[in-house]
């Protein structure tokens, strides 16, 4: 499926000179939403998952969809200050700021298997925040899905190695 027709570009959003990539238009079509969660799936192949770990707030998207067809959990992680219980902090650059995540102490028990799920690959300290974190608590990443990989600004160079998958790569 053509994903790329499903994707706005945003001039200077969230500021000047920056090229936003909006999912919004995929997620409007029922069959690309569809052809899209199938697609993420597939990309998990034979990986063995416990937990799907979805990052605030687009990676709440496909994430519990992942967990439903995997039968695993599925763990938030959120902006501070946005979960209740005991948690874990870590603080991160992104390309236009900086910010903290969080996650439930007992999200993730150790050795347990985690795949990470979030809309955007940008400059990857999202997502190095997101597995520092699941790796904090024990647990181990399996994979790394995209929806959108923005390979220019080389955000897999943070990740450790771990596999990547995108349906989409600009």
């Amino acid at each position: 499926m053509d994903f790329d027709s499903y994707i706005r570009d945003v001039k200077d959003f969230p500021k000047p000179g920056i090229l936003f990539k909006d999912i919004t238009p995929l997620l409007q079509d029922a069959t690309a939403i569809k052809r899209a969660s199938e697609t993420l799936y597939d990309f998990v192949g034979n990986h063995e998952v416990d937990k799907v770990v979805g990052v605030d707030s687009r990676g709440f998207i496909f994430a519990p969809l992942l967990a439903y067809k995997l039968d695993a959990g599925f763990v938030p992680i959120r902006k501070k200050g946005k979960l209740p219980a005991d948690k874990l902090s870590e603080s991160y650059d992104l390309e236009y700021g900086t910010d903290t995540l969080e996650i439930h102490l007992d999200a993730i028990k150790p050795g347990e298997k985690v795949l990470v799920h979030d809309d955007v690959l940008a400059t990857g300290g999202t997502a190095e925040a997101v597995c520092r974190l699941v790796e904090n608590l024990g647990g181990l990443v399996v994979q790394c899905n995209f929806i959108i990989h923005l390979s220019f600004l080389q955000g897999e160079q943070k990740l450790n190695g771990y596999p990547i998958k995108s349906l989409l790569t600009y």
